[in-house]
């Protein structure tokens, strides 16, 4: 009888996968050996693999070329990154090692470019596209940005009135964008997003503002719904009535030359994780192609924002079993050595799952359990994975220590939860490892942050 936890996972997966496989009993992510990590660093621990992020890059790009090849395409393809899924150093200069452009939110992104180019990481030619509602702080940043000869920056305009105020204090002609108010899905509290200008009035607001302006050339439309790039009727129909937009437009405004259709491709948050990237991407530009054919005008070029599908897949967190509480027949609870709520935010906001296995003790037997945090709020616990209601983990021994790993955590989590300040229950930030290979291909590991000590966060609430 197969009861072993590596049976139920041959069983349950095709395992080992591209990014998981084992090696003397103990299981490894990308070649990381976990366990070795966790020897040395202890737990738990936050760690990102940077060569990932360059790879998916590489991957949309391979993708995205090899669609405007087959399709005959008549422009080009850029690839963005949106600084808000994360805005660590690391991350930011390990993208831009690819060429690409990024994408900002928020003043505080453009004080990032600015340390970034002093740090020579980056140079004027870098293309930022600012997005999101513009205070007066964030329009006079991008001003600045553009007064300094960072040219290639593109204001997205999220309301009307961010035009006059941008050409206020932007001393030379600059490049715009507009950005449209999309359709939330059915599901949603509210029909229209609160983000960019409604379908109905981009026409107008243009002959109005913007064609015998001198000062601004009009050259992206962007197009972005929450749900991302998915092979759904709703994707399909938000596209279109963005493509008829750009097509009203570009026979007025033939500067016009990006469509940005925003993000973003989804992660893997399972080990039955299915979504064929290839198809997708050959089918968005296929229906541009068709469809700006159909209209009679050029094929704009192509800009994709992704965030989570750059950064999601280069992270993990590793935690220790700390003991298992019985609270009635049914329920086991393991107690991680940390908090959910501190660590993957998502998992008690939204209900996010993320692929989790045990590290070790793959030959032992193994139970359902539930897994629970350090913090007294009732909400801070995992209960099941994405590809079954429930959660199996090698049975727990109180001298055997057994380590579980959350995969493809590298999105969002760290900003959410508020990286290096107070948790709940003063629950501390753990340590942060960053991997990268060397010169001869060998793995090596780098400390970005000690865990929090206490004297740090007592200082944050004026202790």
């Amino acid at each position: 009888m197969k009861i072993r936890y590596a049976d139920l996972i041959d069983q349950t997966f095709d395992f080992p996968t591209e990014e998981f496989s084992m090696k003397n009993n103990l299981l490894e992510f990308h070649g990381i050996p976990l366990m070795d990590l966790i020897q040395r660093y202890g737990t738990p621990l936050k760690f990102t693999f940077l060569p990932k992020i360059s790879n998916n890059i590489k991957k949309a790009r391979k993708w995205f070329e090899k669609a405007i090849h087959i399709n005959k395409y008549n422009n080009k393809y850029t690839y963005c990154y949106c600084t808000k899924s994360s805005h660590f150093s690391f991350i930011l200069e390990e993208v831009l090692k690819n060429n690409i452009s990024i994408e900002t939110s928020y003043a505080y992104d453009i004080d990032i470019v600015k340390n970034l180019y002093q740090k020579g990481k980056t140079n004027k030619n870098i293309e930022v596209i600012c997005n999101g509602y513009k205070t007066l702080n964030y329009i006079k940043k991008i001003s600045e940005l553009i007064n300094n000869g960072f040219s290639n920056t593109i204001p997205i305009l999220d309301n009307d009135d961010e035009l006059e105020k941008l050409s206020l204090f932007i001393n030379y002609p600059f490049k715009l964008g507009i950005r449209i108010a999309s359709e939330e899905e059915p599901k949603f509290e509210f029909y229209t997003s609160r983000l960019g200008i409604c379908y109905k009035d981009i026409i107008v607001f243009y002959l109005n503002k913007i064609k015998n302006n001198p000062k601004v050339e009009l050259r992206m439309l962007h197009f972005f719904i929450n749900t991302g790039i998915k092979d759904t009727a709703y994707y399909w129909n938000e596209l279109f009535k963005c493509l008829h937009i750009y097509a009203k437009l570009k026979k007025i405004a033939p500067e016009l030359d990006i469509l940005n259709i925003g993000g973003g491709f989804p992660i893997k948050t399972s080990m039955s994780f299915t979504y064929d990237y290839e198809y997708i991407t050959n089918e968005i530009v296929y229906q541009i192609k068709k469809f700006c054919q159909k209209e009679n005008v050029s094929e704009p070029h192509i800009y994709t924002e992704f965030g989570a599908y750059t950064v999601g897949e280069s992270g993990g967190v590793l935690y220790k079993i700390l003991c298992q509480k019985r609270q009635n027949d049914r329920e086991k609870w393991n107690m991680i050595d940390s908090s959910f709520m501190t660590t993957l935010p998502d998992t008690w906001a939204i209900s996010r799952r993320f692929i989790m296995m045990a590290i070790n003790r793959w030959n032992d037997s193994y139970e359902r359990v539930f897994l629970g945090g350090l913090t007294c709020d009732s909400d801070d616990y995992y209960n099941s994975e994405q590809h079954m209601n429930a959660i199996y983990l090698p049975c727990f021994r109180k001298k055997t220590p057994l380590y579980i790993g959350f995969f493809n955590t590298g999105a969002y989590q760290d900003t959410i939860s508020g990286y290096g300040g107070v948790h709940h229950c003063l629950i501390p930030q753990p340590i942060h490892i960053l991997i990268n290979y060397d010169n001869k291909n060998k793995l090596v590991y780098k400390i970005f942050r000690h865990s929090q000590s206490p004297e740090e966060v007592l200082k944050i609430l004026g202790y």
